[in-house]
């Protein structure tokens, strides 16, 4: 007994000086953001402007939460453009300076940033860029710059785009571990790594077709910018022109060499400060800090910016992913809001659940009655994230956004081959001849297969019946451009599956010209816990995350995601409204 009373005193006592060590650290936090945020920002600062983060569309950050900014969260391109806004104005900043930083981006996220740029520059400050190492993505958002520096023994990548989908086929019959699969769409390539060890001609010619009109978007933006024809950009890549730093000088895509030291030189002279000077520099992450806190936009009316980032999945929702729980959550915020008067949703999403899908859709089409809702895409809205969007009045999307991939699929993990092959034996029982529809561990029969493919089939109609009426187009208008198939954003205007080519700001002007708005402050949803706040209601999870960390670190990134796509797979549930295939554009 007096060890059982000494054990339970020792935690409680743990507890108590647990909670008080928390509690002191709330306070300090509260003190802390009580105060200016620190950030002086002095005449003549160069905004140093170097993307070391994953880019999300929204971070969801709560300006009250004083953790909001810990746990190495991402950044938000809604604040990134912003803090550029704000930097246009801001009377201290003389210019902005892009850095190596490797960025980690969607192509219409890089495409908005390098369009903010350009916004910039247009006030008459400057632009200028000095990489140690381009990447391509890199390359493309700097070409927005006044000018363009590389270090002498740096390295440029420019040689277009290009895309790799990987097989399982030959896995899982060495495995004995399969996926059975009921797709619907000559397109629907999403579950083809599972049927074959090779790409269909179909595939092949979608991703063919979609990654090149992605580049010609690339190339004659590049184009206006550095003053080189589109037809010599390809011929540079297709040459490797810009392979060392004299090639991509001599070629155009670079102003000159020079060192980190002679670039600043360079950056004095522009401010206007001797050699011998320091200069004033501000980071992006602080700068984006004292930007969180002014506003472009204002006006007691508002327009509604609803975000809808990730695979969907049923459930609440988070940053990561979304659920039915908090976007319609969200749509139901903004038309109970008496400020707001118009709602923008913002769809950067593969797709995934066409439940969830048709949930989130039901709800759009009951906002949309009481407020104009105009939807966004972002880099990606294909499939079930198509599906939410034609829901709206109105659609845009920018140029290089993956979208359209109307079609649905089934997969089902099978270990029936691997089960016989260690001496495990399922026996099945049930009272009605259909109440064992399926078992993990036998080969599926031919009745479940059917009812599948109906199901799978009727989802598939109801896919085309949305899309119809939404785009006003004929079921069988839409069928020709749907089998699963995906289009980028200048095709799905061509193709009538989005009314307008333009950013969120386009998005965002065009709904509060809807709602007869002449001033208007910007309200966004939803607002995601911290990742605090979550460590804080269940800390069990970081073992998991130090686990996933330390599997990546051991066998390599690209590996890690082969491994984690393929577990994501055999997790879905239900019918599927998915993107045909994982595309990671290099």
């Amino acid at each position: 007994m007096k060890f059982l009373r000494n054990l339970l005193a020792s935690i409680l006592g743990s507890l108590v000086a647990f909670m008080i060590i928390v509690g002191m650290f709330f306070i300090f936090m509260a003190l802390v953001g009580s105060v200016d945020d620190g950030v002086v920002v002095k005449k003549n600062s160069v905004l140093e402007f170097s993307l070391v983060s994953p880019i999300l569309d929204y971070t969801g950050k709560d300006d009250t939460d004083p953790f909001a900014g810990f746990w190495g969260e991402e950044l938000g391109l809604d604040e990134i453009l912003h803090a550029i806004k704000v930097a246009e104005e801001d009377e201290n900043i003389a210019g902005i300076s892009l850095t190596t930083g490797f960025l980690q981006a969607g192509i219409a996220q890089t495409r908005e940033i390098r369009k903010a740029l350009l916004d910039f520059k247009s006030s008459g400050k400057f632009v200028l860029a000095h990489y140690d190492v381009y990447s391509q993505r890199d390359y493309y958002l700097a070409s927005a710059a006044d000018e363009m520096y590389m270090n002498p023994v740096g390295l440029l990548d420019f040689k277009g785009l290009a895309t790799e989908v990987l097989f399982y086929k030959e896995l899982q019959e060495k495995t004995g571990v399969k996926m059975e699969v009921i797709r619907h769409g000559k397109y629907k390539s999403a579950v083809e790594p599972f049927l074959s060890d090779t790409m269909s001609d179909e595939n092949r010619t979608q991703i063919k077709e979609l990654i090149t009109s992605i580049w010609s978007v690339i190339v004659d933006d590049i184009s206006e910018t550095r003053n080189i024809a589109p037809e010599n950009l390809n011929i540079i890549a297709d040459t490797l022109g810009g392979k060392t730093p004299e090639h991509a000088v001599s070629s155009g895509l670079l102003d000159g060499i020079l060192y980190y030291d002679e670039y600043e030189n360079l950056l004095k002279e522009r401010v206007g400060a001797e050699v011998d000077d320091e200069l004033n520099y501000v980071g992006l992450m602080d700068y984006i800090q004292k930007a969180n806190k002014q506003k472009i936009r204002t006006g007691s009316d508002q327009v509604a910016v609803i975000y809808a980032q990730g695979e969907i999945l049923f459930g609440e929702g988070g940053k990561d992913y979304i659920g039915q729980g908090i976007i319609v959550n969200a749509l139901q915020k903004a038309v109970d809001n008496k400020s707001v008067k118009a709602i923008v949703l913002r769809v950067d999403s593969p797709g995934g659940s066409a439940l969830v899908s048709d949930i989130i859709w039901r709800e759009i089409q009951l906002a949309k009655k009481e407020k104009p809702l105009v939807v966004s895409f972002g880099n990606v809205a294909a499939s079930g994230g198509y599906y939410i969007g034609v829901a709206g009045d109105k659609i845009f999307a920018d140029p290089t956004t993956i979208t359209g991939s109307i079609g649905v699929f089934g997969t089902i993990p099978n270990v029936h081959e691997f089960a016989d092959n260690i001496g495990v034996n399922a026996e099945q029982v049930g009272t009605n001849k259909n109440s064992v529809d399926y078992s993990f561990f036998e080969p599926m029969t031919d009745s479940f297969r059917n009812a599948m493919q109906e199901s799978i089939k009727e989802t598939y109609q109801t896919f085309l019946d949305r899309v119809s009426k939404g785009r006003n187009m004929t079921v069988e208008q839409v069928n020709e451009i749907a089998q699963g198939r995906v289009w980028s954003g200048v095709d799905a205007k061509a193709l009538g599956l989005v009314d307008e080519l333009g950013d969120l700001d386009d998005a965002i002007a065009a709904a509060a010209e809807m709602a007869d708005l002449d001033s208007y402050g910007i309200r966004k949803y939803p607002k995601y816990k911290s990742g605090f706040e979550k460590f804080m209601e269940n800390y069990g999870s970081v073992k998991t995350k130090i686990g996933e960390s330390f599997i990546k670190e051991e066998i390599g990134s690209e590996a890690y995601d082969i491994l984690k796509e393929f577990k994501q797979f055999t997790k879905q549930e239900g019918v599927q409204a998915k993107m045909p295939f994982r595309l990671n554009i290099k």
